[in-house]
């Protein structure tokens, strides 16, 4: 293949190579295992490749060679930057529903579509038709290019906005959409830190610059007619893009298919009827354990002490009074990744039913309530001399937090002090 190696074609390779292996590994895996998350990960990572390809190439002789290598530079749509704004809105719906279907959401695509066709469509007409089967030489650069490309640089300018207008619009959708998702992790999860994604949030921030950068670039060089060298700055810059979705993105897609995720998916019909009896109890029912409970935000008044229960319908009642007997004697919370739907099977009810009942009789979310118990397990081995010689983090993983990170935020939430702040007898 001819290329011309020299200082800036040299330096946009560590940007291409990675980035082509990269996609095309993910496109691999998402065609062996049928996920989209991968497949749109893939094509997030192929575009700004392909854009700074194109200037690599550039660089490295083939829009001088006068040739079909010049050629090739005219009829390939380097930057597709209409598929950009919707890859990343649609990435976000994979990561946060493995029930992500592609046929509802077609119509996003229309817009890429469209502008891959039009660059199809040059290329038909040109290579196909006017040199191919008429026979005639290309009119413009050297022989290299046809009328129909030469028509499609006055688009440039409209596509560019156009690209930037959905980016700016899907992306802020997204943005909203992730605070719901936020919202969502708490009433599901009880620890949720990994599934947060908080490297997709600050990737769309730094795609946000790069797009505030590239309306000011295509502004000016309106204006000034940037040299070339001056516009490889540019480009090249957009190569730090690459890395940060092969690193954030893999993680993302790895934390995402080993979690029952389900944002956005329609609801189930609760299979369980709250108004009906519950299995177990009757008038007589009582809890077989303390209701250890904290109100959002508050300590406890004593590890395993009973709070007055919150009003909430009645037919409710005798799940919260099962729930909070699961809690005291099974101490499901001593799991790190338990989850909404794993504590409804327990109850054998329906998620949507437990969460009403938390939310409604224990006046806190999915997440709050779980790592209440945490925090008082936690408090109560922090307060014991037989646990004297475990440092915080051994404190927090025998409470059942994953993380000394979430320890620490959560603990500081409900006592209003650090774990290193409580005083510690000597074991």
């Amino acid at each position: 293949m001819f290329f011309q190696f020299g200082p800036r074609s040299a330096l946009l390779l560590p940007f291409v190579v990675p980035g082509a292996v990269a996609a095309l590994w993910l496109l691999g895996r998402a065609l062996r295992r049928g996920a989209p998350a991968d497949a749109l990960l893939a094509l997030l990572i192929a575009l700004p490749t392909i854009s700074v390809t194109q200037w690599m190439l550039g660089y490295a002789g083939w829009f001088d060679s006068h040739d079909g290598h010049s050629t090739v530079m005219f009829y390939v749509p380097w930057h597709l930057g209409t598929a950009l704004g919707v890859g990343y809105y649609l990435y976000f719906r994979s990561l946060t529903n493995q029930e992500f279907r592609w046929r509802p959401l077609a119509a996003h695509w229309l817009p890429a579509l469209l502008e891959l066709g039009l660059f199809a469509a040059a290329a038909a007409y040109d290579l196909g038709w006017w040199r191919g089967m008429q026979g005639r030489p290309l009119p413009d650069f050297f022989g290299t290019k046809g009328a129909a490309a030469t028509a499609l640089d006055a688009l440039a300018l409209p596509l560019a906005l156009l690209s930037h207008g959905l980016l700016l619009g899907y992306g802020l959708r997204m943005w909203a959409e992730y605070r719901r998702y936020r919202r969502y992790l708490d009433d599901n999860f009880s620890d949720p830190e990994r599934l947060r994604f908080a490297g997709l949030r600050q990737l769309l921030l730094l795609q946000l610059l790069v797009l505030t950068l590239g309306l000011l670039y295509t502004a000016l060089n309106t204006a000034f007619e940037f040299s070339y060298d001056a516009a490889w700055n540019f480009f090249a810059l957009r190569g730090i893009l690459i890395y940060g979705l092969i690193v954030v993105g893999i993680q993302a897609n790895y934390a995402a298919a080993t979690s029952p995720l389900r944002f956005g998916a329609p609801a189930v019909p609760a299979v369980a009827d709250a108004a009906a009896p519950l299995p177990g109890s009757g008038a007589g029912f009582e809890p077989r354990g303390p209701r250890a409970l904290v109100a959002a935000g508050r300590p406890a008044a004593a590890a395993g002490g009973a709070l007055p229960a919150a009003p909430l319908p009645p037919e409710l009642g005798p799940w919260r009074d099962k729930l909070l007997a699961l809690m005291a004697d099974e101490q499901p919370w001593l799991e790190p990744e338990l989850t909404l739907a794993e504590l409804a099977h327990r109850l054998r009810t329906h998620p949507a039913l437990l969460s009403k009942v938390i939310n409604a009789g224990c006046g806190q979310n999915f997440n709050d309530f779980v790592n209440t118990y945490r925090v008082q397990e936690a408090r109560r081995k922090l307060a014991d001399p037989r646990f004297g010689h475990y440092s915080l983090v051994g404190v927090a993983l025998e409470s059942g937090f994953n993380l000394k990170s979430t320890f620490n935020r959560v603990f500081k939430k409900l006592l209003d002090q650090a774990p290193s702040e409580v005083m510690r007898p000597k074991s």
